[in-house]
């Protein structure tokens, strides 16, 4: 073989070479890349273990969530639109958080109303008609720490559904992103408030059991019932007891929670749509406002009676332990009557610490419910706008006739007057008549100025309305008119065009006219010398 054709050959075997290096390169390149592309792939939404996003979010069964990048989007998953995929969960585990929060803070209610009853029943019962060392106090106290720690259970359910409501609602990922200083500020509150329960019964002594003495020998003035922990002799324990019992009306403050998330204000859609276009947020204040607009007097008496019979048993509670006159239930429900109506006779007062704040806590609530009952009956006796217009408009009238009448007087005692004067009465009956005019004149004056004012007050309470439709009237009459002169402007210019046309028209068969006469005179002078 020639030189020449070996050294080609060779040359070509290298390129060979190098291209086939090339290709185990650009595979062993493209190994990693496609494996990861067919990893994604089997991560798409056509598997059903597994839920992912285009945005590259993959979430196991096991509630694990992992991010990755995928390399293609045509490659890995197809493009979905927004109410397809992953936000159809989304929506439907929203509703189920939203029920589980309703069923939970209606449980967490109930189980608060029972461990209150329970309370109650035992600060009744005990020592009339059990003692306190006995096994039904042991069993009363046992159920009222089971219903507080299963309360306390509740509040944690309740509060881990509504982080995780906040999650799906804000798409995050980690739930830790909600759990902000006032969120955990509050939760601590709760749990320490509905942690509050009477924890004394347990530290009974049997060798105390059967001495009902008096503390401080002090004797009794009534036959009100003595306290379950009256027979010790530490005072501080019987106090830390009614602190407790009396702190445990602190839990109906999920009332106000229960009756937020069943309200029909925040379970009708219309009002959600219209409050989140206007940025309005459904709190208890929110409703609590509509409940007054709608159902004022029924909500002041269900608070009014609530919180009547609270701070009278709160007041007995703690008058009870040195057995006075307030100690009892009729003279606490007056005692609290008249503090909450703000009178204090005097005929009763509370003695004890815990009753003077009970007192002093009734009369700041009797001015808030007595300004709020005074505004309510104020908008109940308030005439409406169409009750305000017949009114004014008749009382107007009836000014006017007074008025007119009034003026016939004025007429009337004048030419009385100038009767008097022509017939040159006495100086007596010529007195007379001028005190009858000068009187009905201030009459007369009397009456312009009611008229005056009464018109005042019509025009600023009733004929507002009616400027405002007149405004309106005139505004639409002013669109009305514009609208017509705009046509009216179109028309003329369609007419302006159409006889620019027709001009255009006349000038052309003008010049046609004229071209045709001065053709027909060059022939003529052309043709006459040949004549």
């Amino acid at each position: 073989m020639p030189s020449g054709h070996r050294r080609e050959s060779a040359a070509g075997g290298q390129e060979e070479a190098e291209a086939t290096d090339e290709d185990d390169r650009d595979r062993t390149d493209i190994w990693p890349v496609r494996a990861m592309e067919m990893t994604a792939r089997n991560m798409c939404p056509d598997s059903k273990p597994d839920e992912r996003n285009c945005d590259g979010l993959i979430k196991r069964n096991g509630g694990d969530t992992e991010i990755t990048v995928p390399l293609s989007y045509a490659l890995s998953c197809k493009k979905v639109s927004p109410i397809e995929g992953d936000n159809l969960y989304r929506l439907r585990d929203r509703k189920y958080l939203q029920e589980d929060k309703k069923r939970l803070c209606a449980w967490a209610l109930g189980t608060a109303v029972f461990g209150i009853t329970l309370m109650i029943l035992h600060n009744e019962l005990c020592p009339v008609i059990y003692q306190p060392g006995s096994m039904y106090a042991l069993t009363i106290s046992s159920l009222i720490s089971i219903s507080t720690g299963f309360l306390l259970v509740l509040i944690m359910a309740f509060h881990y559904k509504d982080i995780m409501l906040f999650v799906i609602d804000h798409n995050q990922l980690d739930w830790r992103i909600a759990m902000t200083r006032h969120r955990v500020l509050g939760i601590t509150l709760e749990l320490l408030v509905c942690a509050i329960h009477p924890v004394v019964t347990y530290w009974w002594s049997p060798e105390e059991e059967g001495d009902f003495t008096l503390p401080d020998n002090e004797p009794s003035t009534n036959a009100s019932n003595p306290l379950c922990l009256s027979t010790r002799h530490n005072a501080t324990l019987r106090d830390v007891e009614i602190l407790l019992s009396a702190m445990m009306f602190l839990r109906l403050y999920l009332m106000h929670r229960t009756i937020l998330l069943h309200s029909k204000v925040l379970l009708n859609a219309s009002y959600r749509t219209i409050g989140s276009l206007n940025k309005i947020n459904f709190t208890f204040r929110f409703l609590l406002k509509v409940l007054m607009n709608k159902y004022p007097a029924r909500t002041l008496l269900v608070f009014i009676l609530l919180f009547w019979f609270l701070a009278s048993w709160t007041l007995t509670l703690c008058e009870r332990q040195v057995q006075l006159e307030t100690g009892n239930m009729h003279t606490a429900l007056w005692l609290t009557a008249i503090t909450f109506l703000t009178v204090g006779y005097g005929d009763v007062s509370p003695r004890t610490s815990c009753g003077k704040v009970v007192c002093l806590f009734t009369g700041l609530m009797g001015v808030a419910s007595t300004a709020m009952m005074v505004a309510v009956m104020t908008r109940k006796l308030a005439l409406n706008k169409g009750e305000k217009h017949v009114h004014f408009f008749m009382t107007d009238f009836q000014i006017t006739k007074r008025v007119r009448h009034a003026a016939a007087n004025v007429l009337r005692e004048c030419w009385l007057l100038h009767r008097t004067d022509v017939m040159k009465g006495s100086g007596r009956e010529h007195r007379y008549r001028q005190r009858r005019l000068l009187e009905a004149i201030r009459v007369f004056r009397h009456l312009r100025i009611k008229q005056r004012k009464l018109r005042d007050y019509a025009s600023e309470m009733v004929d507002l309305q009616k400027m405002q439709m007149i405004m309106y009237d005139l505004s639409a009459n002013w669109n009305n008119s514009y609208r017509e002169l705009e046509q009216r402007i179109l028309s003329m210019e369609q007419k302006l065009d159409e006889l620019n046309q027709s001009l255009q028209q006349t000038s052309r068969l003008l010049t046609q006219a004229m071209g045709g006469q001065s053709l027909e005179r060059r022939h003529a002078r052309l043709s006459a010398p040949h004549r």
